[in-house]
């Protein structure tokens, strides 16, 4: 078998009836939202606009509230927007609104899902070490009158991180990978490096949301399944609109007797749907996001969304010729590459088997 194909249809069928109907009312209110919006794109009328824009505003709150209660009772899907004090929650705002921006181009988009990946793993980690200490001692550049050295408390998460294997859907999710990566490297007291597992997993963008199917395949992905077996999986992709891709990787390792000690999915947005679907089909699995957004558009892409994130990451290819991994990270330059010497050299490890 070197394809595993998963439907819309097997994955609605771990939805509960109650998670249906808070979906389904969350896409009734952004639709109200999409009116609004037409009237704000078509009118010139400043006084028209500024009652459009404070009824959106007020639109948005309700949303924004109602999801707040939806998840209330998800431990396992946690909102960063949602949970962090209100002083620093303008913080997560801002960063959202530049991924969001049509003018936001590719350098700065790179910038920004890196801080957006440093706040999502301070979310995931830095309170469950937070009873225990670990102390950094680093040599500084500074010599006289000798050489000093400085001390520095991180919680002690080495049990929760030295157990991780990076899982990379490809495309768009390996250079959050490789972040998530590096600051498991930077936690960890004895700098450790995660393996990586690259499945080849795809949607099938010829259908719609209602009937979208999901392959994997086989042949193109590079993992170990000894490797997998009892470890905590990380899975880093910036969107997560319906939650088929994970749910299809886990459904074939599951099925390949891999029983993992946990799954963790790092999102910068994800949607309801995706969201409940995924704590419902996979045990043990959490989810961490930065942003909850509402709803899904036919064509299974996020609403208000920030586009294709894999394309804004890595550049368009041509349908033809998609770039392998190694080509992805070639094209990524020296800059990144060096930052993230240690994780290319992982990935070179499993595709090249070097």
């Amino acid at each position: 078998m070197d394809k595993v194909i998963l439907s819309a249809k097997d994955l609605d069928g771990y939805l509960t009836e109650a998670d249906k109907q808070c979906i389904n009312e969350m896409h009734d209110l952004y639709d109200e939202a999409l009116a609004i919006s037409s009237v704000l794109s078509t009118t010139q009328n400043q006084s028209r606009q500024a009652e459009e824009k404070r009824k959106l505003i007020e639109l948005y709150s309700r949303m924004g509230e109602r999801l707040q209660e939806i998840l209330k009772t998800s431990s396992a899907v946690r909102v960063y927007s949602f949970e962090t004090p209100r002083e620093v929650h303008g913080e997560a705002s801002r960063l959202i609104a530049k991924l969001r921006d049509v003018r936001t181009q590719n350098h700065e988009f790179i910038y920004y899902v890196q801080r957006a990946y440093e706040l999502l793993f301070n979310l995931a980690f830095s309170s469950s070490g937070s009873q225990r200490k670990n102390h950094l001692i680093v040599s500084t550049p500074v010599t006289v009158p000798v050489q000093n050295y400085a001390v520095h408390k991180i919680p002690d998460v080495d049990q929760e991180l030295e157990n991780c294997v990076m899982c990379v859907m490809l495309r768009g999710a390996l250079l959050p990978s490789m972040i998530m990566s590096k600051e498991i490297q930077e936690y960890s007291s004895t700098g450790y490096v995660t393996p990586f597992a690259l499945f080849s997993i795809r949607r099938d963008d010829t259908k719609l949301e209602k009937n979208m199917e999901y392959i994997l395949d086989l042949r193109k992905s590079y993992f170990d399944l000894d490797v997998l077996q009892g470890k905590d999986l990380i899975f880093a992709d910036p969107m997560n609109a319906t939650g088929g891709s994970l749910v299809t990787i886990m459904d074939y390792l599951h099925g390949q007797g891999v029983e993992p000690r946990s799954v963790k999915f790092f999102n910068v947005i994800s949607a309801l749907k995706g969201s409940l679907r995924i704590i419902r089909a996979i045990p043990n699995a959490h989810l961490y996001t930065l942003w909850m957004d509402p709803a899904l558009n036919d064509a299974a892409y996020i609403l208000p969304g920030l586009g294709d994130a894999g394309d804004r990451l890595n550049g368009s290819d041509l349908p033809e010729s998609p770039r392998s991994i190694i080509q992805l990270i070639a094209d990524y330059g020296s800059t990144i590459s060096n930052l993230y010497r240690a994780q290319v050299r992982k990935i070179e490890e499993t595709v090249l088997g070097t």
